[in-house]
């Protein structure tokens, strides 16, 4: 439900005054009267009306907070844009509609300089009126709406830039408190891109052992046959290749944390020798007889059903009980949508700092998309739409049309929308793409160049190849001979 906003309207013409007075508070609005622009802003710094942001705790409750002003230009004692000076140092987030009967160019120009949202001349239509105050609102309403977020996102940070406000969030940071001190073994499970390593740093930063390294494997990012020497190490000449002693995982976190990710993908033979270690907190380097000491907490994560891997034969019982000493899971992005805005305003900070980009803030249309969308990649996939988003937008704020459609939601919705006919080429989809986003960066190559992951040389040879430029173009021709000069140089 939409929140009634409060206007303040300001003439010395009585007549005009109560007729947009009654006019707004038909639709709906919130009107408080001043004949003068100097008794109004006596008002306002009186504390009649809180112009201060929504989060200034600091704010009186009595008073009634101003969304809008509409003033008149010509009024005895103190004009309208005198009144835009002053107001702006008191409310410099808070939209001024000037109106006046001698309009001109210059006095419009004036006005938007002196801070004004919108300028408007009598003798002027009520609908026309009601446009402009929905435009100003909605800029109030953002303003505002960013302001929140920001705070919640300054409150909700605490541990390893984990993002949350839903009641599942609170569960688990709840639980990373309560687990940090301990010693004991966690397993973090949640479907993949909900973030489980940084709950693991966060467990890991919280507690005793955070002076020491925090190592992280992914146990299926390395060959099985590797993955025992990565893990216990090995000694020289024990297997070819092994040119000299080397440190395993657990050695290199002595004191600290082993982030096993992705535990459940472990075969059965490497399961029972990391069964053992937990027992005996030891550990056998490959190709060594003598067994070492540890002393390292060990934190693992699956996004697999390990209940039901073991019912099938794939994961043993006694480690799965031996990891699972206390259990954290991360609910998926679509079962906490609230923290949507929250996770979509940090990544769009984060990406705008990175790319130099002026986007400051999402559309309530854009926003409504963030939300709708079904999120079967969680907050990796979040971080990646709002990264492309950032890089494609046009304008200060990100808009729907720089968001994917609803209606990407699976790879075999994507070909039939894409091809008609059979399925296409590997070559076709690539050309489309590449069109899609030199369309979508209007032809800039550096921004192309950076969405599409490749430099700006490897851009133009795949713009000949597909025909999406034209070969005899002397100043692209000129731009690319320009970039294999320097290609060449710093080769």
């Amino acid at each position: 439900m939409a929140r009634t906003h409060s206007v303040l309207v300001i003439d010395d013409d009585a007549a005009m005054r109560s007729m947009v007075a009654d006019f707004l508070r038909a639709e709906g609005h919130k009107v408080s009267e001043a004949a003068l622009a100097s008794d109004a802003l006596a008002r306002i710094s009186k504390g009649e009306f809180l112009v201060s942001s929504s989060a200034d705790s600091s704010a009186s409750d009595t008073g009634i907070t101003l969304d809008l002003v509409i003033s008149d230009l010509n009024m005895p004692e103190m004009t309208g844009l005198e009144f835009i000076t002053h107001f702006r140092q008191l409310a410099p987030h808070v939209p001024v509609i000037l109106v006046t009967a001698f309009g001109s160019i210059e006095t419009a120009i004036q006005a938007i300089r002196k801070g004004a949202f919108d300028y408007t001349t009598k003798p002027f239509k009520l609908s026309e009126m009601s446009v402009t105050v929905a435009r100003a609102l909605k800029f109030r309403d953002l303003y505002l709406e960013n302001e929140r977020l920001q705070i919640e996102l300054g409150q909700t940070q605490a541990f390893s830039r984990i993002i949350g406000k839903s009641s599942g969030m609170h569960e688990v940071f709840d639980l990373i408190r309560r687990v940090a001190p301990a010693t004991a073994n966690v397993l973090i499970t949640g479907e993949s891109g909900t973030g489980k390593e940084r709950v693991a740093r966060a467990i890991h930063e919280e507690g005793p052992r955070k002076t020491k390294h925090f190592v992280a494997i992914n146990c299926t990012a390395i060959p099985e046959a590797l993955l025992e020497s990565e893990l216990f190490g090995h000694a020289k000449g024990a297997f070819t290749g092994a040119i000299g002693r080397k440190k395993g995982l657990f050695e290199e976190a002595e004191g600290g944390t082993l982030f096993l990710d992705e535990i459940g993908d472990m075969n059965l033979a490497l399961q029972s020798k990391l069964l053992r270690v937990l027992q005996e907190r030891k550990i056998r380097a490959v190709g060594e007889t003598a067994d070492k000491e540890i002393d390292v907490r060990i934190i693992a994560a699956t996004h697999k059903d390990l209940k039901l891997a073991i019912k099938n034969g794939t994961f043993r019982e006694d480690l799965y009980y031996r990891l699972s000493v206390i259990p954290i899971v991360i609910p998926p992005l679509r079962h906490r949508r609230e923290d949507i805005p929250l996770l979509a305003l940090h990544f769009l900070k984060k990406y705008a700092a990175a790319n130099k980009s002026s986007v400051k803030e999402y559309t309530p249309e854009a926003m409504a998309r963030l939300l709708s969308m079904p999120w079967e990649g969680n907050v990796r996939e979040l971080e990646n739409i709002v990264e492309r988003a950032v890089v494609l937008a046009q304008g200060s704020s990100i808009d729907v049309r720089d968001l994917p459609s609803g209606a990407e939601g699976s790879v075999e919705t994507f070909f039939e929308a894409t091809h008609s006919g059979a399925l296409p080429t590997l070559e076709d989809i690539e050309r489309r793409y590449f069109k899609f986003v030199l369309d979508k960066t209007a032809g800039r190559k550096e921004k192309a160049a950076q969405i599409l992951g490749i430099n700006r040389r490897t851009l133009y040879r795949k713009e000949r190849e597909y025909g999406l430029i034209d070969e005899s173009a002397d100043q692209t021709d000129g731009e690319e001979s320009e970039h294999e000069e320097i290609d060449k140089k710093l080769r």
